[in-house]
């Protein structure tokens, strides 16, 4: 049976970018740069407290992977901000969206109390958003 996911991807428009974005900004651990050729790596980062967990910063550009027309359409539905990539936790929303905001981070909407809790969403470098929610948001009727 599978047990956890260990390595998941983030497609990124230019990695030296979101290297920037993800260990300076929201304070990611680096993992892995391994070059893989002349013009790609492996880089690999994780949550700071979530070690088990890699991000890949995945570029898309035209390759074997990402044929001409599949690159295009991939980074103008990236640029659009099409795809949200997950829930990052915290302890203290306020002082966190206080913290990115004060970095640079672009919030699309700041720390508002919902019906399932209490959520704010930004965009990575690339323009992919995120949840950002309390730790305590799921299932804890204190959380709203």
């Amino acid at each position: 049976m599978i047990t956890k996911m260990t390595i998941t991807n983030i497609h990124v428009l230019n990695q030296d970018s979101a290297y920037d974005f993800y260990v300076n900004k929201l304070g990611f651990k680096l993992v892995d740069d391994i070059p893989m050729g002349p013009e790609s790596r492996w880089l690999t980062v994780s949550p700071p407290e979530q070690p088990d967990l890699q991000l890949v910063l995945f570029p898309v550009t035209v390759s074997k992977i990402f044929p001409k027309d599949v690159a295009e359409t991939l980074i103008g539905l990236i640029k659009k901000g099409i795809f949200g990539c997950g829930v990052l936790t915290c302890n203290d929303i306020f002082a966190t969206y206080e913290e990115l905001k004060a970095k640079g981070v672009e919030f699309i909407k700041a720390p508002t109390k919902e019906f399932y809790g209490t959520e704010a969403l930004f965009k990575d470098d690339s323009g992919n958003y995120f949840s950002l929610q309390p730790l305590n948001n799921f299932g804890n009727e204190n959380s709203i």
